[in-house]
């Protein structure tokens, strides 16, 4: 008996946030890796440039969106279905950038949870891995409206990689540092 519920609390843990087993060391892409080593730095950086050269009305959004806490991926939070997703793009020219919401899905093929961004001509796809409690690796692509979304590792040009955030009971976000155009760093909103 205590065997078979030891056996139920590990395939629990198992599926419960994406690819548990470390499989994003055989995945992620040197410079992916190269932006996650210089996250919080480029994370300063870009906060720096927006608050310099952003409106005062984005400025209070995008305060409102950084001031959320950061909550844990417990058995409470199912990831799947629909979210509307809005980004924001912080530092470079303009230096900061809200765009309108638009839709996002997230399903699980078994192995964990996909993201794909269903809606709007800039898209991305992708997987989300364990970092910590209250911390995911997303790791996808980028592909605009009308063309198919490549495999992970394709190049620098559409490979993203990003920290997910859960904020709310049903809200998350994922903040993408040194995305390959327009930004220093772009923050995916997801809520239900």
């Amino acid at each position: 008996m205590l065997r078979a519920g030891f056996a139920t609390i590990i395939l629990i843990a198992c599926t419960t946030v994406a690819h548990a087993d470390g499989a994003i060391t055989r995945i992620i892409t040197k410079p992916d890796q190269a932006k996650l080593d210089k996250y919080e730095e480029t994370r300063r950086t870009a906060i720096d440039a927006a608050r310099k050269g952003g409106s005062t009305d984005d400025l209070k959004q995008l305060d409102v969106i950084l001031a959320k806490p950061h909550l844990a991926f417990g058995e409470d939070f199912d990831m799947t279905g629909d979210w509307k997703c809005r980004t924001t793009k912080l530092g470079k020219e303009p230096a900061l950038v809200l765009y309108g919401w638009f839709k996002c899905r997230v399903t699980d093929d078994g192995s964990g949870w996909i993201l794909e961004k269903t809606s709007g001509s800039q898209r991305t796809k992708g997987h989300f891995y364990t970092e910590g409690d209250n911390r995911l690796t997303y790791l996808g692509v980028g592909y605009t409206l009308g063309n198919k979304p490549r495999n992970y590792s394709a190049g620098p040009d559409v490979d993203q990689v990003g920290y997910a955030y859960r904020t709310e009971k049903n809200e998350f976000r994922i903040e993408f540092p040194s995305p390959a155009r327009e930004s220093l760093m772009d923050i995916l909103e997801l809520k239900r």
